[in-house]
C-alpha cells in the first residue's frame, strides 16, 4: 500500500468516466462527509450516507428543549476565509440557510472585558443545525446506523453496523468521522495509524435559560483563566426563538478531560458558578439547564493534508481534524475528498471545479 503521508497529492486519473457510476458510502454525516456526499451525488453518483445520530451536521448541530428554546451547543459560529467556500456561504445566505451573527464578541480575562477583532460571522438558521439538514436534503442518510466494521471486497467495501447487518458493495468507501473513531474503524490500513496520531480534546457544553436576562453588555466571549473557554448567548443569534434569555458555556479542553465522566448536574453547576466568576456578574435563577459532553471537539493535523486518499483501495478519509478544524475545515476536507473520487473516476477537472457543494435550492 501507498505511504499515507503521501496520498494527499493529486492522484492521476485511472479510469474513464463511465456508466453504470460506481456505488459510495459515506460513513458519517457531518459537515465534512455532506459536502463529499452532495458534491458526489450532484455529480450523479448513487452514494449511502450512514451515521449514528439521530439527526444530520455532527457537531453543526442545535437541541431544542420546550417549546421555546433553543441552543447551538456545538459549533458556535463560522468564518469563510477560503474562496470557495466563501462562495458557499453567500449562496447559503440568498437560501436562507444561513445569516451574518452581529452579537458582540469580546475576550475576558483576570476581570478585563476587550473586543475582538471585527470579522463577519455567520451561524445556521434557525439553527446551526438548519446547515446539515439543507445539504443532506434529498440524500439517502441511514440514521441511527453505527458502522461498526468495513472490509476491503473484490473492487469494492462492504460494511457491516452493530446489528450485523450488511451493506455493499461499494467502490468507493469515504470514512468521515473523528480520527479516533476513524482509526479504529479503518485497522489495520495504514490511514489507522495516520488518524490514531492525531489528539482529539474534549468538550463539555452547558446549554442554560435564565428566568431574566443575564446583564453583560456583550453576546459571546473568549474566557482566558477559567474553565470556561467560550460563553454566549445563544438568542442574540438571528431568527432565534423569543423567550427566555438562553446561553451556551463551553468548558476548556483540558477541564473537560480532566471532569470526562462528571455527572451532567455536577458539570452544570460548576460551571455556571465558572460563568459568575468571569464575569463577575451574577445570573439570574435559572429556568432550563442540561449539560452535553463531546468527547471528540477539538483536534487538527499539523499537516493540514486535507484528505487521505488510496486510490488502489477506493478509500478517502476526511474531516475538519485534517483540516485545520472548525466548521470551514470540515468543507475543505469534504470537498478534497470528493475531487479525489471525481478524479479517479475520470470525470474532467472543468466538470469537477464547476461544482460548488451547496446543496440544494429550497
Amino acid at each position: 500500500m501507498m505511504n499515507p503521508q503521501r496520498r494527499t497529492e493529486v492522484e492521476p486519473t485511472t479510469r474513464p468516466w463511465q456508466l453504470p457510476m460506481p456505488r459510495v458510502a459515506v460513513v458519517g454525516a457531518g459537515i465534512s462527509g455532506l459536502i463529499c456526499a452532495r458534491t458526489l451525488a450532484d455529480h450523479g453518483f448513487p452514494l449511502t450516507v450512514f451515521d449514528k445520530g439521530r439527526s444530520t451536521g455532527g457537531r453543526a448541530a442545535t437541541r431544542r428543549a420546550e417549546t421555546n428554546l433553543s441552543f447551538d451547543h456545538g459549533a458556535q459560529y463560522f468564518t469563510a476565509r477560503d474562496p470557495l467556500f466563501a462562495r458557499c456561504v453567500s449562496a447559503w445566505q440568498v437560501q436562507g440557510v444561513v445569516a451574518e451573527w452581529s452579537g458582540r464578541v469580546v475576550k475576558l480575562q483576570g476581570g478585563s472585558v476587550a473586543d475582538t477583532t471585527p470579522q463577519p460571522r455567520f451561524v445556521g438558521v434557525p439553527g446551526m443545525s438548519a446547515l446539515g439538514t439543507h445539504l443532506a436534503a434529498d440524500l439517502a442518510v441511514r440514521r441511527e446506523t453505527r458502522i461498526s466494521r468495513v472490509s476491503p471486497a473484490d473492487g469494492g467495501w462492504n460494511l457491516s453496523d452493530e446489528s450485523s447487518a450488511d451493506f455493499g458493495p461499494f467502490e468507493f468507501l469515504i470514512i468521515a468521522v473523528p480520527a479516533p473513531q476513524a482509526a479504529e474503524l479503518l485497522a489495520p490500513h495504514p490511514f489507522a495509524a495516520a488518524a490514531s496520531g492525531i489528539s482529539m480534546a474534549p468538550c463539555w457544553a452547558v446549554l442554560v435559560a435564565f428566568d431574566g436576562r443575564f446583564e453583560v453588555p456583550w453576546d459571546g466571549a473568549f474566557v482566558h483563566h477559567s474553565p470556561l473557554s467560550w460563553i454566549a448567548r445563544n438568542s442574540s443569534k438571528p431568527c432565534r426563538p423569543t423567550g427566555p434569555d438562553c446561553w451556551v458555556l463551553h468548558a476548556g479542553p483540558d477541564w473537560s478531560a480532566a471532569n470526562l465522566e462528571d455527572s451532567p448536574e455536577a458539570v452544570g453547576s460548576h460551571l455556571l458558578d465558572a460563568l459568575a466568576t468571569a464575569t463577575g456578574v451574577s445570573p439570574p435563577p435559572v429556568a432550563y439547564m442540561a449539560a452535553h459532553r463531546w468527547r471528540y471537539s477539538h483536534g487538527s493535523d499539523p499537516a493540514d493534508r486535507r484528505a487521505l486518499f488510496d486510490p488502489g483501495a477506493g478509500l478517502v478519509v476526511c474531516g475538519d481534524w485534517l483540516a485545520g478544524g472548525r466548521v470551514e475545515g470540515a468543507f475543505l476536507s469534504g470537498a478534497a475528498a470528493a475531487g479525489y473520487v471525481l478524479r479517479q473516476t475520470g470525470i474532467p477537472d472543468s466538470a469537477a471545479s464547476g461544482v460548488r457543494p451547496c446543496g440544494h435550492n429550497p
